[in-house]
C-alpha cells in the first residue's frame, strides 16, 4: 500500500484529489495534512469519512516537529498543495501567504529529502507568470514576473523546489495550472461567488471592465493530470497544466446568466483591484506531447455540472457562509469518542 501525503486535502482542489486517489487507486492510502483555515472544510469530504485508506490529520505545515513525525511513517509520495490562494486577502496582509506558501513548503521539502521521497509534487499557479498581452501563451520556460502578493509567495516557493532538486537531488516535479472551477470550490471565488448570488438574485460583481482572461480548467481534469504527473512525470521538470479555454470574466457571468434564466443586469461592475493581471493562457503542448494528457471536459458543460452541484448543495454553501462548516470537525471527532470507533479517525495535533 502506497501512503499518499496530500497537503491541503480539505481545500477546493485538495479534497477532489483525495476523492480522485482513493476512486482511482486501490493501492493507496491517503494522509490529508490540513489546517482547516477558512478555506478547509472537512466536510467537502464527508463522503470519505469512513474510508479506512483516508487518515486525517489537523495541522500546520510549518509546523517540522508535526511533518517530520509524518513523514517518518513512512511516506511515498507528496502532493503539495496547502497554500494561502485568495489575491484579495493577499494584498490586504501578505504574512500569512509567505508563512504558509514560502516557510510552510521548506519545511515539506525538508522532510521529503530527510525521510527519502520518491515523489514530490508542487502544486503552483500560472500567476506565478504575471500577465500577458492580447496573445501568446505562458509556456514552462516563461520568466517568473508575479504581480500580487500571493503570486509572489506562489514564485518563491517555486523556486524553492528547484533549488532543492538542483542542489539535493529531490525528486521534485512543479506544476502550474490555470483557473479551477468545479464542486466544493470555496463560494468567494468567482465562479461559485457568481452562481450562489444569481440564485437568490443578488447581484454579480466584476472588476473593473470584466474583460479580464482567464483559462478555465475543470477540477476533475486538473486532478487527472496530476497523477498523471506523478506515475509518468520526470523530477526536475516543470508541466503546465490547463484548459484550452479562454473566456473573459464578462462572458462567464452572462454564460452564467443565461443558464439560470437571471437576468444581466445583475451583473455589476465594481472598481479594479490593485494590480489585476489582465490576462492568463497556458500552453499546455507539453504535459500532451510528454505525457498524453488533455482536458476532457468542455467547459460548457463543466459548468453547467457546477451549476447542478451548487444547486443541489446548498446546505454545504449554507453551512460554508455561516461558519457553521468550521465546527464540522469537532462534531465529528467528538462523535468518535463516544462511538469508539477508530477506523480513519483524525489526529489530534498540538499547534506549532
Amino acid at each position: 500500500m502506497l501512503r499518499v501525503l496530500v497537503t491541503g486535502g480539505c481545500g477546493f482542489i485538495g479534497s477532489n484529489l483525495v476523492r480522485h486517489l482513493l476512486a482511482h487507486y486501490a493501492n493507496v492510502s491517503v494522509v490529508n495534512l490540513d489546517l482547516l483555515t477558512y478555506a478547509g472544510n472537512m466536510a467537502s469530504l464527508r463522503d470519505i469519512w469512513e474510508d479506512p485508506r483516508h487518515q486525517f490529520i489537523r495541522g500546520d505545515i510549518t509546523d517540522r516537529d508535526l511533518v517530520r513525525r509524518i513523514f517518518a511513517e513512512g511516506i511515498d509520495t507528496v502532493f503539495h498543495l496547502a497554500a494561502e490562494t485568495h489575491v484579495d486577502r493577499s494584498i490586504f496582509d501578505a504574512t500569512p501567504f509567505v508563512r504558509t506558501n514560502v516557510l510552510g513548503t521548506q519545511v515539506l521539502l525538508d522532510a521529503a529529502r530527510e525521510f527519502g521521497v520518491r515523489r514530490f509534487l508542487h502544486v503552483s499557479t500560472d500567476e506565478v507568470y504575471g500577465s500577458l498581452g492580447p496573445t501568446g501563451a505562458f509556456t514552462e520556460t516563461t520568466p517568473l514576473a508575479p504581480n500580487s502578493p500571493y503570486a509572489a509567495s506562489k514564485a518563491a516557493a517555486d523556486l524553492l523546489v528547484r533549488s532543492y532538486v538542483h542542489t539535493f537531488d529531490l525528486p521534485a516535479i512543479i506544476t502550474r495550472c490555470s483557473n479551477n472551477y468545479g464542486p466544493y470550490q470555496f463560494p468567494e471565488k468567482f465562479i461559485p461567488l457568481s452562481i450562489t448570488h444569481l440564485l437568490e438574485d443578488r447581484p454579480v460583481p466584476l472588476y473593473g471592465d470584466g474583460l479580464q482572461v482567464r483559462d478555465w480548467l475543470h477540477v476533475q481534469d486538473h486532478c487527472a493530470a496530476l497523477v498523471r504527473i506523478w506515475e509518468f512525470g520526470k523530477p526536475g521538470e516543470v508541466y503546465n497544466i490547463g484548459g484550452r479555454c479562454e473566456k473573459t470574466n464578462l462572458e462567464v457571468a452572462q454564460f452564467l446568466c443565461r443558464e439560470l434564466g437571471k437576468p444581466t443586469s445583475l451583473i455589476r461592475f465594481v472598481a479594479d483591484r490593485p494590480g489585476h493581471d489582465r490576462r492568463y493562457a497556458m500552453d499546455i503542448s507539453k504535459l500532451e506531447r510528454e505525457l498524453g494528457w488533455r482536458p476532457t471536459i468542455p467547459f460548457e458543460e463543466g459548468l453547467r455540472q457546477t451549476i447542478r452541484w451548487y444547486q443541489e448543495h446548498q446546505d454545504w454553501v449554507h453551512q460554508v457562509r455561516s461558519g457553521e462548516y468550521q465546527r464540522f470537525y469537532d462534531w465529528q471527532y467528538r462523535d468518535r469518542l463516544a462511538t469508539g470507533r477508530s477506523a480513519a479517525a483524525p489526529v489530534e495535533t498540538p499547534s506549532a
